[in-house]
């Protein structure tokens, strides 16, 4: 091969070389991430796994630190303590309001809201100022590990989010099976007293006791928690009455006015139960531990 031949052959290889590495390193810088679904099945287009996400749902921000994603998370709303770490992440809001500014001022990849219980102006007004949303919402038990799962593909901690979930569900599967021949009869679950709040069928605690083998005696109810009346309670008849108190004081207290009224079956029966435990209520991955706790105690 003459000395001409040889530098064609060599630039034309140096040429290929540059070509292939060029290719390669703008197809990587400009792939986008696999298309990522919130709990509500909307897309969320991120060019890459999320490094800093803003939770304005507690649910979420438990859901996350089980997922491994905790330390992707820059800001959080004022009712997200669970677990520990997360009462040492910036606050910018709660379910009222939240801080635009500050919100901003963190550079979200994303903003995780709570679909049930951040309102729809205030969801708006982030996707006005072009900030991604991620909405979290969950309905059932069975439905936390996949809602973690898709919070390690968020954040990119899939390897540890699977385990979890995956323990998640063997647990929640478990819990149905061990109670699924119970029938325990029809439930009040009262949240607050003077008035009387309870929960309805889209609440996640009616989907707890109907596990434990209950039946929530206002499941009909479409709204999480409505009010409802005395009369209405003592028409329903509850079998049993769980007063879920923030402590145990008050759950009494709520217990010891029912015994005003010895027709109602709870009260004959002396199936008044007191519950303090704020797992139940927190729709985060203890929300699990909660629910075996609960259907341990209703068989005692």
């Amino acid at each position: 091969m003459s000395t001409d031949e040889t530098r064609r052959a060599f630039r034309r290889l140096v040429l290929s070389f540059v070509f292939i590495t060029c290719g390669t390193v703008a197809t990587a810088a400009g792939a986008a991430a696999p298309p990522i679904r919130d709990d509500e099945g909307q897309t969320i287009a991120l060019r890459l796994p999320a490094a800093h996400i803003v939770s304005l749902a507690p649910g979420a921000t438990a859901m996350m630190f089980a997922a491994g994603a905790g330390a992707h998370i820059v800001g959080t709303s004022d009712y997200s303590n669970e677990p520990e770490a997360a009462q040492r992440i910036e606050r910018v809001g709660d379910s009222q309001g939240v801080d635009i500014e500050r919100i901003l001022a963190l550079h979200p990849d994303v903003v995780v809201v709570w679909s049930s219980g951040n309102s729809a102006a205030q969801i708006a007004k982030l996707e006005r100022v072009g900030l991604p949303v991620y909405r979290h919402r969950i309905r059932r038990l069975a439905d936390i590990p996949d809602s973690v799962r898709r919070f390690g593909a968020l954040a990119g901690t899939s390897e540890v989010a699977g385990p979890v979930a995956d323990d998640l569900n063997a647990r929640i599967t478990a819990l149905s099976q061990r109670y699924a021949a119970v029938s325990g009869g029809t439930m009040l679950v009262q949240v607050w007293d003077h008035p009387i709040y309870t929960v309805g069928q889209s609440e996640l605690m009616t989907d707890v006791v109907t596990i434990c083998g209950y039946r929530n005696i206002y499941a009909d109810l479409p709204e999480p928690g409505p009010a409802v009346s005395l009369e209405s309670v003592l028409e329903r008849n509850p079998d049993v009455i769980l007063a879920v108190g923030p402590d145990r004081r008050a759950a009494d207290e709520w217990l010891h006015g029912w015994r005003a009224y010895p027709t109602l079956k709870a009260v004959r029966s002396g199936r008044l139960i007191p519950w303090t435990d704020q797992r139940l209520s927190r729709l985060g991955p203890s929300m699990v531990d909660a629910a075996e706790a609960l259907c341990a105690a209703l068989r005692r």
